[in-house]
């Protein structure tokens, strides 16, 4: 792997445009250039990128941004040096297609996350690492001055969460989470018709989705070549390698770590993040979260994965409204909004109403109106450019997350908890306030 003391990709990006351009404004005075001579694609309007964690979902994240036109791709890094190296050669070949002149040089590679946010070359990063490792590399990212894109969910832990939140704000970095139905019309037309009356007065919310299953017990094996294996570990407690703990070791398929409680939740945070966030947001309480929380599920008895198996999960508001999050034999996969004089309903790629005739109503000039957003990734490269807020910022992740981290923790005790959305604390039982954090394997620390 090469460290950070790697040449410089030789192109001229929007940060050194800027930085090269200042001085020479300085020595030879205001000088106006129209924007017809370098058009949308300038090199000062071209944000560069560096992706950390390029497996299932990083490397689909990289081929969303390989197509946009307004953003370089400059650096990958991963534990795993054989997908570096996938990465690498897509980024190269998709470029060279493009390229004309030999204006583009190559794509760094990196086993350390810590050598490419040192790149002063690097505008903004994407992270799509296993759920154990998003909060170090995105808080290592804002104290160097990059923009940030992180995967669902944001954090392991609400404590990890609260910290990265403060710390993108404290340097004002641009954030995005990977909650994309956001940025799609039919989820938000569902959550506009909730927030404007149509429905009536809310009084429930049903969220659906599936679970994973559980697997026996696993021998360990050889650490395969290419793999930093303590790397990937990270701050997680040590655990002999086997293949599905990690990833598979070719190919790109469902990796196992997001069936073990060391790395992640299971689907309370897979699927929750996405769908608690929409039933958040059609509630308009994606800065606050419930202030009870009740929770039953199964546990596996034994063997490798250990996330919970079928549940169900009632949040209660402080306005009165439920919300039933529960797996998909009891609740349909998606959302369904339930209100005095009628319903929405909304999964990917369907919304469905009761009455009908709300699938055509139109939300007035003075009614609310949400965030816009028609293309996820379109959104975060926009708001670089502006300084906005994206429609999934830090903070509305971190609630997000929150939700579905209280319901895990409730289902863990197995009693009803009471939780101050304020102070971020439970107001009634001490062993609950312990499980806010989880101690980090060294010298990993916040």
């Amino acid at each position: 792997m090469e460290s950070r003391r790697t040449p410089k990709t030789h192109i001229l990006t929007r940060r050194q445009f800027l930085k090269d351009s200042a001085a020479t404004a300085a020595l030879l005075g205001p000088t106006i250039v129209p924007a017809s001579v370098f058009g949308a694609d300038a090199p000062s309007n071209r944000i560069t990128f560096g992706f950390i964690g390029v497996g299932r979902m990083g490397s689909g994240d990289m081929r969303e941004i390989l197509g946009l036109k307004q953003a370089q791709i400059v650096a990958v890094c991963d534990v795993d040096s054989n997908r570096v190296k996938d990465a690498q050669k897509a980024v190269e070949t998709r470029y060279a297609r493009q390229s004309s002149g030999g204006t583009y040089k190559g794509c760094r590679t990196y086993g350390d996350y810590r050598d490419l946010v040192a790149q002063t070359d690097i505008d903004a990063v994407s992270i799509a690492t296993p759920d154990h490792w998003h909060v170090l590399p995105a808080i290592a990212a804002a104290k160097a001055g990059k923009d940030i894109f992180v995967q669902k969910p944001l954090s392991l832990t609400i404590q990890e969460g609260r910290a990265l939140s403060d710390t993108v704000a404290r340097y004002g970095r641009v954030f995005q989470v990977g909650s994309q139905q956001r940025s799609d019309a039919r989820w938000r037309h569902a959550c506009e018709l909730v927030r404007n009356g149509r429905i009536g007065k809310l009084h429930r919310v049903k969220v659906g989705f599936g679970t994973d299953p559980g697997t026996g017990p696993e021998q360990p094996m050889p650490v395969p070549d290419g793999l930093d294996y303590d790397f990937w570990l990270g701050p997680a407690r040590w655990a002999a390698y086997t293949e599905k703990r990690v990833h598979p070791k070719a190919g790109y398929g469902r990796p196992g770590w997001l069936r073990i409680a060391a790395y992640g939740a299971g689907m309370i945070t897979g699927w929750g993040a996405h769908h608690n966030d929409i039933a958040q947001w059609g509630m308009g309480t994606e800065y606050t979260g419930p202030v009870e929380i009740e929770g039953q599920t199964e546990y596996p008895k034994d063997g490798l994965w250990d996330v919970h198996g079928d549940f169900s999960i009632e949040y209660t508001y402080a306005n009165g409204v439920k919300v039933i999050c529960a797996d998909s034999k009891k609740n349909k996969q998606g959302v369904l909004f339930e209100g005095s004089q009628g319903w929405v309903y909304i999964m990917r790629g369907k919304i469905d109403t009761q009455p009908k005739s709300l699938l055509t109503s139109t939300i007035g000039p003075d009614e609310i109106h949400l965030y816009k957003s028609d293309r996820h990734k379109d959104n975060l490269i926009e708001c670089i450019k502006s300084r906005a807020k994206t429609v999934a910022p830090v903070e509305i992740g971190h609630r997000s997350c929150t939700v579905c981290l209280l319901g895990e923790i409730a289902m863990r005790l197995g009693r009803k908890l009471k939780w101050d959305p304020c102070a971020e604390k439970f107001t009634n039982d001490d062993e609950a306030n312990r499980m806010l954090w989880r101690p980090m394997r060294g010298p990993w620390r916040l």
